[in-house]
C-alpha cells in the first residue's frame, strides 16, 4: 500500500479524494515543490521550504512559513511509511487555495487550503549523466511570473511534449531572442570558458539545483556570469547543460538535431557535474 498525506491525514493513496471544486483542479491555483531524498535524507530542504513559502505568499494562499516548515515532518513520515529510507526517492508537495464555488476572485476568508504530499522511489539516469541528453528549442510563451512554482504548467507541458515528439529530453525556452531556461530545468551555456545563465528574475524559476550548480562552478574556479545568452550564442556555445531536482547537472549533447560542441559532454560541464554530485551525495 502507498501512503500519501492529505489535509492532515496519512492515508492510502487509493483513498485520497479531492473535491471537483478544488481551485487547484479548476484554476491551477496552487504552489508545489519536489524534493529529493537520498538514503532517507531530504536534500536542500530549507531552500525548497523558503521557495514554497515565498510562492504561497506571493499568490496569497493562506499557508504561512510555519505551515510550510511543518511539511518537513510530513516528508520524513512519508519516506518512512513507504519504506524509502534506503536508496533514492522524491516527495511531491502541493498546496492549493482550497475547495469553494467557482469564482475568479478568492473564496471567502477561512476557506482551508488543500495540502497534499506523496513520495515515490527514484533512480537517477546513468545515461543522462554520462552520455548527455538531446534538447530542442521552443518559444517561451509562459506567463510573466515564472519565478513562482505554480501548478499551472501548460506552457511547460506543451514544450515538453514537443521535445518528446522530437525524441529529445528537454525543451530550451526562447523569449525575446534569449535563452531563459528549460521547460522543467534551469539552463546553462559555456562560452569562452565562462558558465552563463539567465539572471534571477520573474522570467525563470529560482531553481534550487540552479543555485547548487552555480555554487559548484564557482567552488572549482569556473567563472559564472548571470548574463542572458542570445539564441545565436546558445547555438554556438562550446557546451550546454541543465540542472534540476531529478536531472542533477546533465550535459546537452544535441540541440535541434545539431551536435553541441563535439557532440559529447564537455570538460567544464563534467567538472561542474562532479562537484554538484559531491554536494548532493555528501550532504547539504
Amino acid at each position: 500500500m502507498t501512503t500519501v498525506y492529505l489535509n492532515g491525514d496519512f492515508i492510502a493513496k487509493e483513498a485520497a479524494k479531492l473535491s471537483v471544486d478544488d481551485r487547484g483542479f479548476v484554476f491551477g491555483d496552487g504552489i508545489y515543490e519536489v524534493v529529493r531524498v537520498i538514503e532517507g535524507r531530504i536534500f536542500a530542504w530549507h531552500e525548497h521550504e523558503a521557495r514554497m513559502a515565498r510562492g504561497l505568499g506571493a499568490v496569497r494562499i493562506p499557508f504561512g512559513p510555519s505551515d510550510v516548515a511543518g511539511l518537513e515532518a510530513v516528508c520524513n513520515r512519508l519516506v518512512a511509511d513507504n519504506n524509502l529510507r534506503s536508496g533514492e526517492a522524491t516527495v511531491y508537495l502541493q498546496v492549493t487555495r482550497g475547495a469553494a464555488p467557482r469564482t475568479h476572485y478568492f473564496p471567502p476568508a477561512g476557506t482551508p487550503p488543500t495540502v497534499y504530499a506523496a513520495t515515490s522511489k527514484f533512480t537517477p539516469s546513468a545515461d543522462m549523466r554520462e552520455k548527455g541528453i538531446k534538447a530542442i528549442t521552443f518559444p517561451d510563451f509562459r506567463w510573466a511570473r515564472c519565478d513562482l512554482k505554480t501548478v499551472n504548467l501548460m506552457g511547460a507541458v506543451l514544450a515538453r511534449q514537443a521535445a518528446h515528439e522530437y525524441g529529445a529530453y528537454e525543451a530550451l525556452l526562447i523569449r525575446d531572442g534569449m535563452l531563459t531556461e528549460g521547460a522543467a530545468t534551469n539552463a546553462f551555456a559555456v562560452i569562452d570558458g565562462v558558465v552563463r545563465t539567465y539572471p534571477l528574475s520573474n522570467y525563470i524559476l529560482p531553481g534550487v539545483s540552479r543555485m547548487y550548480a552555480v555554487e559548484s562552478a564557482r567552488a572549482i574556479g569556473v567563472t559564472v556570469s548571470e548574463d542572458p545568452v542570445t539564441e545565436a550564442e546558445m547555438r554556438g556555445a562550446a557546451e550546454l547543460f541543465i540542472a534540476g531536482t531529478t536531472t542533477d547537472v546533465a550535459p546537452i549533447v544535441s540541440l535541434d538535431g545539431t551536435p553541441v560542441g563535439d557532440g559529447t559532454p564537455g570538460p567544464v560541464t563534467r567538472r561542474v557535474q562532479k562537484e554538484f554530485l559531491k554536494r548532493l551525495y555528501g550532504g547539504g
